[in-house]
């Protein structure tokens, strides 16, 4: 079964994707998001990436993706390349949720993208670009306002062009 895949993360307008292994904003809202989308699909993530996590997801599986073949995390399922980590989803829906070498190695085989775009400039040491207009067409977008001095963002579902 070859699954739908599905890159979902969130970008700051200067394409700072995470700062010191972590985000670096604080949206409530795009955490519910993240929540909504994920519940009850196999999550694919790096090994850093997990490792930031606070904990197990409930209602959803762990892969890991990792050079390291030693490495085992608890709760996890390891793959070793993007092929075997494909086949050890076996689902309909793959969500992969990060970081920025896992986007890249997923991104020619995605089908959707799920962003949510924080209306910052913000400070960090990972970035990624925007989905290129070539291969991504935006097929949804709602646009929330700044509240409670948070940063206005926008959560934005960009399809493949065929």
């Amino acid at each position: 079964m070859t699954p739908d895949i599905v890159l979902i993360l969130a970008r700051a307008d200067n394409g700072v994707i995470g700062r010191d292994g972590d985000l670096p904003w604080r949206l409530p809202a795009d955490l519910r998001h993240f929540k909504a989308l994920t519940a009850g699909h196999p999550m694919l993530m790096g090994r850093k990436t997990f490792d930031s996590l606070p904990g197990l997801l409930p209602g959803r599986r762990h892969i890991v993706l990792t050079r390291d073949r030693g490495w085992a995390g608890e709760g996890a399922e390891v793959a070793h390349d993007v092929d075997a980590a494909i086949m050890l989803a076996d689902a309909p829906t793959l969500m992969v949720i990060g970081g920025a070498e896992i986007y890249r190695l997923f991104l020619d085989r995605a089908d959707r993208i799920e962003l949510t775009e924080v209306h910052v400039d913000a400070e960090g040491d990972t970035h990624i670009g925007y989905p290129d207009p070539v291969d991504w067409r935006e097929t949804a977008r709602a646009d929330h306002p700044s509240l409670d001095g948070r940063p206005a963002y926008s959560f934005v579902t960009f399809g493949r062009r065929p």
